[in-house]
């Protein structure tokens, strides 16, 4: 098995496979493959455990369904793309050497790699999308890659250091490193600060992944521009504005 990572905003993964090798995904990650590459939906790869490793993949954020990906007969490409800009990020994964990752950040990993739920906190309705706070193990052995949106930020912590993160911006970390929800310090700070009330508390040794563009923060954004119905069937403009814009820079990148 080969591997390549192209591009710099929009990464997409390309995997070559040699004849029998096979690597999985959630449903709906699938980007494009040669004819060589069958495929196959499971519901127990990537969690284990049948029904009830099921669940905490679901639990965790992941799909309920698995699509495994395997060169038949000849070697063979699949592609996973990012759905945002950011960064695929490869990690070994080990009995010894298991990750945490945020909801959306699992892409793809070799057969014998694991998903299940690693973290869950409800922080009140309105956050994340009313869903709580979500963190996916990654267990197992074998390969996994992580799809970490915007730009990349690595914090190797030492014993006993601490980092305090919104927890948006909690990309990934390694299972070594201790995590906890935290409440920001001082009423007028959590009220009036503008940083929200709650902080993830990461705790070394360790290495940790940030990401500076969460997803929940991009939708918050795009949401100002997306139409709105005022009452009398008419949408606000907003939404097309918004698509001029990317429009005309995909039209730019064209030329």
């Amino acid at each position: 098995m080969q591997t390549r990572i192209q591009g710099t905003v929009m990464p997409v993964l390309e995997v070559q496979l040699d004849p029998n090798e096979s690597v999985f995904a959630e449903s709906g990650e699938l980007s494009w493959m040669t004819a060589s590459i069958q495929m196959t939906t499971h519901t127990q790869m990537g969690g284990g455990g049948g029904l009830m490793g099921m669940f905490k993949r679901v639990v965790g954020g992941g799909s309920f369904f698995m699509t495994e990906y395997r060169a038949m007969q000849r070697p063979g490409e699949v592609a996973f793309a990012t759905k945002v800009p950011g960064h695929i990020v490869p990690v070994p994964v080990s009995p010894n050497s298991e990750y945490f990752v945020h909801r959306h950040g699992f892409l793809c990993a070799t057969p014998q790699v694991t998903i299940g739920v690693g973290f869950q906190q409800s922080l009140g309705a309105g956050i994340f999308g009313g869903d709580g706070f979500m963190l996916q193990r990654i267990g197992g052995s074998g390969t996994a890659w992580l799809e970490l949106s915007g730009e990349l930020i690595r914090k190797d912590l030492a014993p006993g250091e601490t980092m305090r993160v919104h927890p948006g911006h909690v990309g990934a970390f390694q299972a070594s490193v201790s995590f906890q929800i935290t409440t920001v310090p001082g009423i007028k700070n959590a009220i009036f600060g503008g940083d929200g009330i709650f902080l993830a508390a990461l705790t070394g040794p360790g290495t940790v992944w940030l990401q500076t563009l969460p997803i929940s923060r991009l939708a918050h954004q795009i949401a100002e521009y997306l139409p709105r119905n005022e009452g009398n069937g008419r949408a606000v403009v907003g939404g097309g504005l918004l698509g001029g814009i990317v429009g005309s820079m995909l039209n730019g990148d064209n030329n």
